[in-house]
């Protein structure tokens, strides 16, 4: 058993949940706390952490998708509002399809990640451009119909590798690298 899946895996359920924490804190308490920058620095660190081991996690599944999902998770890092957003659906997009297409964690728990990405792929770009209630509000019940199977999933997804880990690669199920 290789135990470096295993750390990595907890290391990211972990951070899920302080990304998830920070975030939901942040938006209680507003961007005029003096938490605010705190909690920002906390998120900017979670994208980074989830992105290099969601990367270790996923780039037997396909080098380059794991790449372009580990670097989207970077702009997102250093993005605010909703560009932030945006590179972290994508991200999340194509490491959910990643640990899908190894059979890491269990299928129905990738389709929501996909599922829950993809959505947010297409809503969030569209409320920028002016539907669905404009730019995304978290006073607007159109925001948290749209994020909350993100949410469901990320939590599920962070008990699950914190708890279960992740099915290791084997020869059978690793696909090509490119």
């Amino acid at each position: 058993m290789n135990t470096s899946y295993q750390i990595y895996a907890r290391v990211a359920g972990f951070t899920f949940l302080a990304y998830i924490a920070a975030g939901i804190t942040s938006m209680a308490l507003g961007d005029q706390s003096q938490a605010s920058g705190l909690l920002a620095l906390i998120q900017s660190f979670s994208a980074l952490t989830l992105g290099v081991t969601l990367f270790a996690l996923t780039y037997e599944q396909g080098l380059v998708l794991a790449l372009f999902a580990l670097t989207c998770r970077v702009a997102e890092a250093i993005q605010s509002g909703e560009n932030a957003a945006i590179y972290f659906s994508v991200g999340s997009f194509f490491f959910s399809w990643l640990l899908l297409r190894g059979r890491s964690i269990p299928t129905w728990l990738a389709w929501v990640g996909v599922i829950a990405s993809a959505l947010l792929v297409v809503i969030l770009p569209l409320q920028l451009a002016g539907f669905f209630g404009g730019t995304m509000s978290w006073a607007s019940s159109v925001t948290w119909l749209v994020w909350l199977p993100m949410l469901v999933f990320e939590v599920t997804l962070a008990f699950w590798f914190m708890i279960k880990g992740i099915a290791i690669p084997t020869a059978q199920n690793r696909l090509s690298n490119i």
